[in-house]
């Protein structure tokens, strides 16, 4: 079986661009199989349905809220440095379990605010077409589209349960929408919208940002307390109280010896088993629709040390979706 030079189709707000991403070693048999000989390359419109559960995913090649929220530029170059990673990952999953990638979103010439609603529409109809969307940002102003993707697929009447892994509650209050602010911006626009959050650091938020939490009545779990058993019955809880649930995983949440190539570095995040096991527990969950990966920047990276980390993180998101 030769090895195949994959090449994606990128969904732009102006242009398409085409760049070779997919690409890998090649074993013989037909159980040595890698996700670059697996996923296959489709445009989110002419997508078909699908009557099984499949993964698609999307990049979102976007740091203009890290820019705005005056953070490290450099986050839009993670989406395709995350597929070369996870190219040569083992496929684990069931070999009835498609996987597709439609590209991504890319915002030009500082246009977020278009580029989140843009990608609010291929999550949309991702979400509609039966394929679990696993969105690959990008600033964490990712999961703002992120979100209006969900909220469009399921109408206004259903609940949705946000869980942020983040030393950050990304509750600012500011007109100019950044990477800092789209939990505010969500929780004031829809009241049908909880917020829970694990990771959290006192020196990464000020009081301000407290008072925030306690107005939108956020849950939230300290970095140090994130492993104790009263955090899985709040996940528990937090998941019982909503329709559905997307998950967002900002890398800066993780300790900066294991994930320096981040938009805000952290001295004090949580390993990266501890950030394992815990997405291992939420995208189990019943409801779980949807997750993204956000805040790496290859600009900063080490050797690729953090890319990889996404990598190998988004692999076993996939393979633990839903009881997998």
């Amino acid at each position: 079986m030769k090895a195949l030079l994959r090449k994606i189709e990128v969904i732009t707000i102006k242009h398409i661009q085409r760049e070779n991403v997919w690409d890998g070693r090649t074993d013989e048999d037909e159980a040595s199989l890698r996700y670059h000989q697996v996923v296959s390359l489709q445009d989110s419109k002419t997508l078909q349905a699908n009557d099984a559960k499949a993964f698609s995913i999307i990049g979102f090649q976007c740091d203009e809220g890290v820019r705005r929220n005056q953070g490290r530029v450099g986050a839009a170059m993670a989406p395709n440095e995350i597929r070369k990673h996870l190219a040569s990952i083992p496929y684990t999953l069931p070999k009835s379990t498609q996987t597709v990638d439609v590209g991504n979103v890319r915002c030009v010439d500082g246009a977020l605010e278009k580029a989140q609603r843009t990608l609010g529409e291929h999550v949309s109809t991702l979400f509609n077409k039966n394929y679990i969307p696993i969105i690959l940002g990008g600033g964490h102003e990712t999961f703002y589209g992120h979100y209006l993707g969900v909220r469009q697929a399921v109408g206004e009447k259903d609940s949705i349960g946000m869980i942020n892994i983040d030393a950050h509650f990304d509750l600012r209050v500011d007109d100019i929408p950044s990477s800092g602010t789209m939990f505010h911006q969500i929780l004031s626009e829809d009241s049908n919208a909880g917020y829970f959050c694990l990771g959290i650091q006192p020196l990464s938020n000020t009081e301000t940002l407290f008072k925030e939490a306690k107005k939108h009545k956020c849950t939230y779990v300290f970095e140090e307390d994130v492993m104790q058993e009263h955090t899985f019955k709040m996940i528990d809880s937090f998941s019982q109280n909503h329709d559905h649930l997307i998950v967002t995983l900002c890398t800066d949440s993780i300790v900066s010896t294991a994930a320096p190539g981040v938009s805000a570095p952290s001295p004090f995040g949580l390993e990266p088993k501890v950030v394992k096991q815990l997405l291992r527990y939420i995208v189990s969950k019943r409801n779980i629709r949807s997750f993204d990966i956000s805040e790496v920047n290859p600009k900063f990276d080490n050797n690729s040390q953090t890319s990889r980390l996404a990598a190998y993180i988004v692999a076993d998101v996939m393979h633990y979706f839903v009881g997998e």
